[in-house]
């Protein structure tokens, strides 16, 4: 998942002004022959699970070197990525959990793919951030410059989630389920989205969040509740969610996690509610989430 939309996204305009901004790649499906090809119409989102449950740990860490020796079901449900999608294929997408469902499923695919085509790495600001564009942002390379292939058309992974999956989509959960390969990430669990679970795994991935002490903690005697920079660099998600659905309450962001935070803090977020405790965000760590 790309961190800090708007930290990025002043730093792209720039460097896309640059002649050098045109070091773009593709990251390429991998090359089959025509019955291959074929076979893909018929995959699902059992390939991804099969990954997720066989390299992800308990604590979502992913055992990249495995996958890059044992490549095939990624491979596989990358490459129908690349050519299918509910914008292609409506009719195979019938309900909004289903279309929603993909495009988590494609992102934390596709992040899982590019990855693999550099690893090893210790972080995904390694790949694609070349001088001078790592001194804008070292990001950059990541998001930007590695072009995925979704529904057959290219974009990027800051594009697919702040153009795309966001904005159509407005569910701020999702913050919680996509994932880019990093530390401060939310966990990447060990089965794949589905349409017929998505409210509930989207539930649990909130939940969890919000259980983990990396992401948020109290300091009662400086009055400060410290929670995960994604809240900061996507706060007007969170808050126009709760003036949609819940206008009798605070449009804050503690509001937000009293709702899906964990009950052993529902003391801790009353009281710094009623009290006014400030709000401060815990450092992002991009160091890779390999095993």
């Amino acid at each position: 998942m790309l961190r800090s939309a708007a930290s990025l996204a002043v730093p792209f305009v720039l460097a896309t002004t640059m002649t050098f901004a045109c070091a773009c790649t593709t990251v390429q499906p991998p090359r089959v022959g025509p019955a291959s090809l074929e076979t893909t119409r018929e995959v699902t989102h059992v390939d991804l699970d099969t990954v997720q449950r066989r390299f992800v740990d308990e604590h979502g860490r992913v055992d990249y070197g495995g996958l890059q020796r044992d490549p095939g079901r990624l491979d596989r449900y990358y490459l129908w990525v690349t050519q299918e999608s509910p914008d292609t294929d409506p009719d195979r997408f019938p309900t909004k959990d289903a279309e929603l469902a993909y495009w988590i499923n494609a992102y934390n695919a596709s992040v899982l793919y590019t990855v693999l085509q550099h690893y090893p790495v210790t972080s995904v600001t390694e790949i694609g951030s070349t001088f001078p564009l790592n001194l804008i942002n070292d990001k950059i390379g990541f998001f930007f410059l590695q072009q995925v292939q979704v529904g057959g058309e290219k974009t990027n992974l800051y594009d697919l989630e702040n153009s795309l999956i966001r904005p159509r989509y407005r569910d701020p959960r999702i913050h919680f389920a996509l994932n880019c390969a990093s530390v401060g990430c939310p966990h990447l669990p060990q089965e794949a989205f589905s349409a017929a679970r998505l409210d509930e795994q989207l539930d649990r991935e909130t939940f969890e969040f919000f259980a983990d002490p990396r992401n948020l903690r109290f300091d009662h005697t400086d009055e400060t509740v410290y929670v995960s920079s994604i809240l900061k660099w996507y706060e007007s998600d969170f808050t126009e969610w709760l003036e949609r659905n819940h206008p009798t309450e605070p449009a804050t962001l503690l509001t937000y996690i009293s709702i899906y935070g964990p009950k052993v803090h529902e003391a801790a977020l009353l009281r710094a509610r009623d009290e006014g405790y400030e709000v401060d965000f815990i450092e992002y760590d991009w160091g890779l989430n390999g095993q």
